[in-house]
């Protein structure tokens, strides 16, 4: 009683293999598409498929302030947070909770959550 859940995780990539502003996808069998992302050497995870439109942000740009830009229509996302920054994307993006252990990153596929409002 008063434990803590287990942590869900899936291994996404390694650290050495991401540097500044990447982002890649990861496809979890069953499950939605996640995008992946490391900004000054800390991972964020959200869904990967814009709440906009059917399109993968992995294959978007992201900046230094950690915000992705959609391929399609250049709607706008903070990757910390998922919230919608631009349109015409107003919907926020699930976020999941990131560990980095012995090089991996882990991504909590279970505990995803969306901001409130």
């Amino acid at each position: 009683m008063g434990q803590e859940p287990e942590l869900q995780r899936f291994p996404a990539c390694n650290t050495a293999d991401m540097k500044d502003c990447d982002v890649i996808r990861i496809e979890p069998p069953g499950l939605r598409p996640v995008a992946v992302y490391c900004l000054d050497g800390e991972f964020y995870a959200t869904d990967d498929t814009c709440t906009h439109g059917n399109a993968s942000l992995a294959d978007g740009e992201v900046d230094e302030d950690g915000v992705v830009e959609c391929p399609f229509h250049a709607g706008t996302f903070d990757v910390r947070t998922g919230e919608a920054l631009s349109f015409p994307c107003v919907l926020p993006l699930k976020t999941y909770p990131v560990v980095v252990e012995d090089g991996t990153v882990y991504v909590d596929l279970e505990h995803g959550r969306l901001q409130e409002g």
